[in-house]
């Protein structure tokens, strides 16, 4: 959602130029969505057109080809078929945030998670770090805790959420799996004051600062309710009209469900 685009936009140009702070500019120039936020986009497509996952998800890649996807997803995108490639990459992670948004019970959100990631990343790491980022979204939009949502992650899914930001900052390194940059996402939210707060904390790790800030913006959106006017106007600014286009239908059809 825009949660997730707008970590995806502020974290882009830090992708390989990590900046081990918090005190940066959110968006400069640079600033620009990648294919996190078109794989993002390309979810609400599939939910709000009851589209197939994989059919989107073709189709967005081929309308953004050059949006920085990973070589194997490439390699999907461009083909005829439709096998998945038993990736852990962070990507089934990154494009999942709608579903943790649109459906209404835990069952139905891990069971689309797992939809959303298998049809490429059908590994089980692939498929946890979808329904994991998935569920603390869901989890967060109902009202559960910050306490709520760590002991609910560890326990279905044996995540460590406990090593602090400080900590982490210290040894963290460019990591595209799953089970590498799901985790640190969480706790960045977790400690998180807002949702800029959260924003900050993800980009302030390093690694794959896109991506991460990402799952941690779908997440702090979630449980904080609200994102400023002057960050959704930075996102507008810098995505096209077929992408706005659905991101407004998504939101109008979840606000006449509430």
């Amino acid at each position: 959602m825009l949660g997730a685009i707008i970590g995806d936009i502020v974290g882009s140009r830090f992708e390989f130029q990590n900046r081990k702070i918090k005190d940066f500019e959110l968006f400069n120039q640079y600033s620009r969505f990648t294919d996190d936020t078109v794989l993002t986009i390309a979810t609400m497509d599939a939910l709000l057109s009851n589209k197939p996952f994989n059919v989107a998800y073709k189709e967005w890649f081929r309308r953004y080809p050059d949006a920085g996807y990973g070589e194997r997803f490439i390699s999907w995108g461009l083909s005829d078929g439709f096998e998945p490639y038993n990736s852990f990459g962070n990507g089934s992670a990154m494009r999942v945030s709608p579903i943790g948004f649109y459906y209404n019970t835990e069952e139905e959100v891990l069971k689309m998670a797992e939809e959303s990631a298998k049809v490429t990343h059908n590994h089980p790491e692939g498929i946890k770090g979808a329904q994991a980022t998935a569920l603390a979204i869901f989890l967060a939009r109902k009202g559960a805790t910050k306490k709520e949502i760590k002991e609910e992650i560890e326990k279905r899914f044996n995540y460590y959420l406990d090593e602090p930001l400080d900590s982490i900052r210290t040894w963290y390194r460019f990591d595209v799996s799953c089970q590498g940059s799901v985790p640190q996402a969480i706790r960045a939210f977790l400690e998180s004051e807002d949702f800029e707060d959260a924003i900050r904390n993800a980009i302030s790790i390093g690694g794959d600062s896109d991506t991460i800030a990402c799952i941690t913006g779908g997440i702090a959106e979630a449980y904080y309710g609200s994102i400023s006017e002057d960050l959704k106007m930075e996102a507008y600014k810098r995505l096209d009209n077929d992408m706005i286009y659905v991101i407004d239908r998504f939101y109008k059809l979840l606000s006449s469900v509430k």
